[in-house]
């Protein structure tokens, strides 16, 4: 690498899956992930094996990082890691590997916002999206829109006031017998069913927020009557069950946006984060764009989900504006955005 060259070691280890990526001169090199499975057969991330999984994880996939993308650890300009949101024992992993191997190396620190991250997996592979424009981020943890007037300014103009649109997929999945991660398994099985068959309530907030604990409710007390008339009932309607459950998160995520775009008149729209690879919310998003006349960027799937590679294109625009941190730095699993 050139003495000018711009290399960032970026960091992500909010939740359970810990990820390491080298971005040089803003381009994209590699995102290496290690995912736990450990968390499988408690049917949800468990926060202390998920931070000792980061401590096992972190150093090959650093390692692993470096050594694919053809870096020594002396060629970088600096460390980035997720500062939050996420778990704090997770969040603690990945926060003091960064400091101590900058601090070893002396060279800058960068603090990155996981939610502002999402937003900016956009810009790490063409089509890239022109400002401004709205970006519906969702995932297991927030359902957000966000205003995003630059790369590195966004103002969150609506969100959950309760549960993740990402929370309700897997609450209702484990309702109907799916084993944890449920989100897929439900997307799986919606592909084969009639997303008409059954009626759920939509919960409509005040301006652009949303609520997303009723429809868990409404399912629980829905599977409760009709077991009690046919104990085979979830088995004999789980496509239709399934289909019709997406259709109404997808239909209460949609609502919103449409709105959102009409208030700030723009055309410009964007989906991130996890639940961004569901694929009933791409197919009725793209649907919906090409009625309305808008330009739709949806990430790859490799970066919906946590990633470092997100974490890395936001460090590269901090680094330009020189926004490092102290060695001091504490993550904060509740940063807002």
């Amino acid at each position: 690498m050139g003495t000018t060259d711009i290399s960032i070691l970026a960091i992500e280890s909010s939740c359970d899956e810990t990820s390491a990526s080298i971005i040089v001169n803003g381009k994209v090199l590699n995102n290496i992930v290690a995912t736990q499975s450990v968390h499988e057969k408690y049917g949800g991330v468990v926060p202390e094996l998920a931070s000792r999984a980061h401590q096992e994880n972190l150093i090959p996939v650093v390692h692993e990082a470096l050594s694919t993308a053809g870096i020594s650890k002396k060629e970088l300009s600096a460390i980035a890691v997720t500062r939050g949101p996420g778990l704090m024992g997770s969040l603690l992993v990945g926060v003091s590997f960064a400091k101590a191997f900058a601090k070893a190396l002396d060279i800058p620190l960068i603090d990155v916002n996981h939610m502002q991250a999402h937003v900016l997996a956009h810009f790490i592979a063409d089509p890239r999206p022109s400002f401004p424009f709205i970006c519906l981020t969702v995932s297991g943890g927030h359902t957000q829109l966000v205003w995003v007037r630059d790369h590195l300014d966004m103002e969150v103009i609506g969100e959950t006031q309760d549960d993740a649109v990402g929370e309700a997929f897997d609450k209702t999945a484990k309702l109907l017998g799916l084993p944890y991660p449920g989100g897929p398994l439900l997307d799986r099985h919606a592909k084969e069913g009639n997303p008409k068959a059954f009626t759920f309530p939509v919960t409509r907030m005040p301006g652009l927020n949303y609520s997303f604990s009723g429809i868990k409710t409404a399912v629980l007390y829905f599977l409760r009557d009709r077991l009690a008339e046919h104990p085979n009932f979830i088995t004999d309607n789980l496509a239709d069950l399934c289909a019709s459950i997406q259709h109404t998160l997808v239909e209460m995520l949609l609502i919103k946006l449409k709105v959102a775009m009409k208030e700030y008149g723009i055309t410009e729209v964007a989906i991130a984060g996890g639940v961004s690879a569901n694929t009933g919310l791409r197919t009725t998003l793209s649907a919906l764009s090409q009625r309305k006349g808008w330009t739709l960027y949806v990430p790859e799937f490799e970066y919906c989900t946590d990633n470092a590679a997100m974490i890395a294109m936001a460090a590269h625009y901090k680094y330009l504006r020189k926004d490092f941190v102290g060695y001091d730095l504490v993550p904060l699993a509740k940063l807002k955005l």
